[in-house]
């Protein structure tokens, strides 16, 4: 939802803002890839909050392993330009959430570069080393250690104050959805008061 609105909103800051993603593999932080059980009761709750992202069932038994594969691949992805790298990671996203693709295989990643229009060698050498995995992990640590990140998403300015997108979460009970708090905003009006957020982050830095 977060990077939905953020790709919409952000070519009307050009010059005032820039959008930085970083890593922070859930996986890593909690030793849990992402949960299937969990994620397919909270993907209804997504849906319903923002129109303009896709999302389907994922009905393959391919479900992904790991997604530390998909955060090398932004990583590299973002070598090759801020805007390149934008439309790769929203890609990926829509691979997994919508299309229900495996991103955590390397050949499903490497498709995702071809279609985004990345210089597909330069891509496939920089995804081939050992820098990635250890960007990715740095990303992390800084953002743990240095900025006290917890969760994704996390919106925050250059000096570490975190801004509250307009997202509602579940609660859990184990390992079950028991209930949703209120939603703060759906369609168009949370992508006003994520436009809101960006003023006041253009504010701050200005």
């Amino acid at each position: 939802m977060a990077a939905v609105r953020l790709h919409k909103l952000m070519p009307e800051y050009r010059g005032r803002l820039r959008l930085r993603i970083r890593a922070f593999p859930l996986e890593v932080a909690s030793g849990e890839a992402a949960p299937r059980d969990i994620l397919e009761q909270e993907w209804w709750l997504a849906a319903i909050q923002e129109p303009a992202a896709e999302f389907a069932p994922y009905e393959g038994d391919d479900w992904p392993s790991t997604t530390l594969p998909a955060f090398e691949a932004a990583w590299c992805a973002f070598r090759q330009g801020e805007e390149a790298g934008l439309e790769y990671d929203l890609r990926v996203r829509r691979a997994f959430f919508a299309e229900g693709r495996n991103i955590g295989r390397r050949e499903v990643l490497l498709e995702i570069a071809e279609e985004a229009g990345l210089e597909s060698r330069r891509f496939e050498r920089d995804f081939s080393g050992e820098e990635p995995r250890r960007a990715v992990l740095e990303e992390l640590r800084e953002g743990r250690e240095r900025y006290g990140v917890k969760g994704t998403p996390t919106l925050m300015l250059p000096d570490g104050r975190k801004l509250r997108p307009p997202i509602a979460y579940p609660r859990l009970r184990g390992r079950r959805v028991v209930g949703v708090g209120r939603l703060p905003c759906c369609g168009e009006d949370c992508l006003e008061q994520t436009r809101r957020l960006l003023e006041e982050a253009a504010a701050a830095v200005e």
